[in-house]
């Protein structure tokens, strides 16, 4: 905090950072904004980022995981799920919350609390939480509510030289599990779908109240597949283990059958 509030303003500050509340230091609150993206995107990218990097170089990967077996890198994604892996299981999964929620110890257990913090604190203290999915009205946004940083966002975004960089962080290797380890993945982030609805909700909410025109495009699929999903879906196994992070783009997992 000291570090931050010592910086010359203006400045932008960006780095994965679970929230801070400064006031209650005394301290002036910086301006919060956020991204998050569909919870299952967000872990499937991870999963396969962590094993096989992205088109940038092939050796990504393995700097960021160099004690990873082969037995480990090659693990089936549908057997890691179903046979109830650390890796895919509760907490490990509950990812995106904490990080809204703070700093108290119980923000990194799954559960309501949680999810009703980290509710509060977008509320209170975020300007702006986008999602991925609709990134170019997100970048419309922050360009209509902080444009001395977010001018002509959109039009860097669609840029050229962009688009090139940007099509070289593609996750490779990445695929869709079967829908049963689908549905039991879902049903494990629960709570991250419960927090990921809330704020596509508030978005929405906030592009209404400020008249803006959407220009991303609307989802390729119904919302109603996540609800059947949810009744369908097994209790899982508990499982004691610390959680990561990561990202990359889409909403594939929703195309499987």
């Amino acid at each position: 905090m000291k570090n931050i509030s010592n910086i010359p303003q203006p400045f932008l500050y960006t780095r994965h950072v679970h929230f801070l509340n400064f006031t209650r230091f005394r301290i002036e609150q910086p301006v919060y904004i956020n991204i998050i993206r569909d919870p299952i995107n967000r872990f499937l990218s991870n999963y396969f980022f962590r094993r096989f990097g992205d088109w940038r170089g092939e050796q990504n990967h393995l700097i960021r995981t160099p004690g990873m077996k082969d037995d480990e890198r090659y693990l089936d994604i549908n057997v890691c799920i179903l046979e109830n892996y650390p890796e895919c299981s509760n907490p490990r999964v509950f990812y995106i919350i904490p990080y809204f929620c703070g700093q108290h110890p119980q923000c990194r257990e799954p559960g309501v609390w949680a999810l009703e913090r980290a509710k509060q604190n977008v509320q209170e203290n975020y300007l702006l939480v986008g999602i991925l999915e609709e990134l170019e009205d997100v970048l419309l946004l922050l360009e209509r509510l902080l444009p001395h940083y977010f001018t002509g966002v959109l039009s860097i975004y669609k840029s050229p030289d962009y688009k090139k960089m940007g099509n070289m962080t593609g996750t490779v290797r990445k695929h869709t599990p079967t829908l049963e380890a689908l549905q039991v993945l879902y049903h494990r982030m629960r709570y991250e779908y419960e927090f990921y609805n809330f704020i596509r909700d508030q978005f929405h909410l906030m592009k209404k109240k400020i008249g803006l025109k959407s220009v991303s495009q609307p989802p390729a699929h119904s919302p109603s597949f996540l609800r059947e999903l949810a009744l369908r879906t097994p209790e899982p196994l508990d499982e004691d283990e610390e959680f990561d992070t990561d990202l990359e783009d889409a909403n594939s997992w929703l195309v499987h059958p």
